[in-house]
């Protein structure tokens, strides 16, 4: 089969091909019969596929619970445009169903890091190795020597849907971060340097439990109901239980960085930042998100005008 990605779908035509279900809607009545709806992403973007069914009720019914989330489904529908969105339309003439695992490959459905994982991982250890404090760097290696967690962590993508959301983009981001809390150090010397690392270093590490990967990249059921930010702190302070005389202030202010690692209220945060190592890890963490969803934008931008508007970040300016 000729397998065409999301990304490069154009509406009216016919297409033949492959999409992990993020999620699906039951069937509901319409004019000529029953519907009903279909989320599919491949490694590219997600869109909306639309079953429109004939009044043959219990067959529409078979069909929808022929699959399920998770599963990928092969389909041959028609390309259309609602609301400035593509979207697939196919009826009971047209192609849906179940593929078997020996089908697919798992590549074509979940991004991958174009960086070098191992790479990404060496530098990081690296800033580790640079934290001085003892009970910072005990609490680091309690993660990070721990081959289960460090396999999560760059198994991980950063996001769903806004910024790293591939393997290794929890990797990828959280290097980053480090890198650039470090600079900050480097121009604001009376930063505590290892404060600030360490901060950077965990600031997201609730991810690992918050998405759930498998032919897609979704939300588990703790991400949804709690978030990482509550769950790396969390994971925090219960490796500093295990730590002999940690100090109760670093603790609180370590706790305090994750905790406010987004600053505003309406984005996550249960604090704001308080002081200047938790102010750098979100304006690092903020610049790094905020980058990747500009360049990213104007490397996918697919028109001959000097802009687009995205709904997050507003206009791009694309010369």
């Amino acid at each position: 089969m000729d397998h065409k990605f999301i990304k490069d779908f154009k509406s009216g035509e016919q297409i033949h091909s492959k999409f992990a279900v993020k999620f699906k809607k039951p069937p509901r009545e319409y004019a000529k019969g029953f519907r009903f709806d279909i989320r599919g992403a491949d490694k590219t973007q997600e869109i909306t596929i639309t079953y429109w069914g004939d009044r043959n009720a219990e067959a529409i019914k078979e069909l929808y619970e022929s699959f399920k989330t998770g599963d990928v489904i092969e389909v041959s529908g028609t390309v259309g445009e609602y609301h400035d969105q593509l979207q697939i339309s196919l009826n009971n003439t047209q192609h849906i169903r179940k593929c078997t695992r020996a089908e697919y490959n798992i590549e074509d459905f979940v991004p991958h890091t174009e960086n070098d994982i191992g790479q990404m991982y060496a530098q990081l250890t690296q800033y580790i190795s640079s934290v001085t404090d003892p009970h910072m760097k005990a609490l680091l290696d309690s993660f990070f020597k721990d081959p289960q967690f460090v396999n999560a962590f760059k198994a991980s993508p950063a996001s769903m849907h806004i910024h790293s959301n591939y393997i290794g983009g929890l990797l990828e981001h959280t290097l980053a971060v480090t890198k650039i809390v470090d600079a900050l150090a480097s121009v604001h010397p009376r930063l505590d340097r290892n404060l600030a690392l360490t901060g950077a270093i965990l600031h997201d590490i609730g991810k690992i439990h918050e998405f759930a990967t498998t032919t897609s990249i979704d939300i588990s059921e703790e991400g949804m109901l709690r978030g990482h930010v509550v769950i790396g702190e969390q994971m925090v302070l219960d490796k500093i239980k295990n730590i002999e005389s940690f100090p109760t202030t670093l603790k609180l202010k370590i706790a305090h960085m994750i905790l406010s690692h987004h600053k505003e209220l309406e984005w996550g945060a249960p604090k704001k930042p308080q002081f200047a190592e938790a102010v750098a890890i979100h304006y690092a963490d903020d610049a790094d998100a905020k980058l990747y969803q500009f360049i990213t934008l104007k490397e996918n931008a697919k028109t001959e005008d000097p802009w687009i508007w995205d709904k997050r970040i507003g206009h791009v300016f694309l010369k």
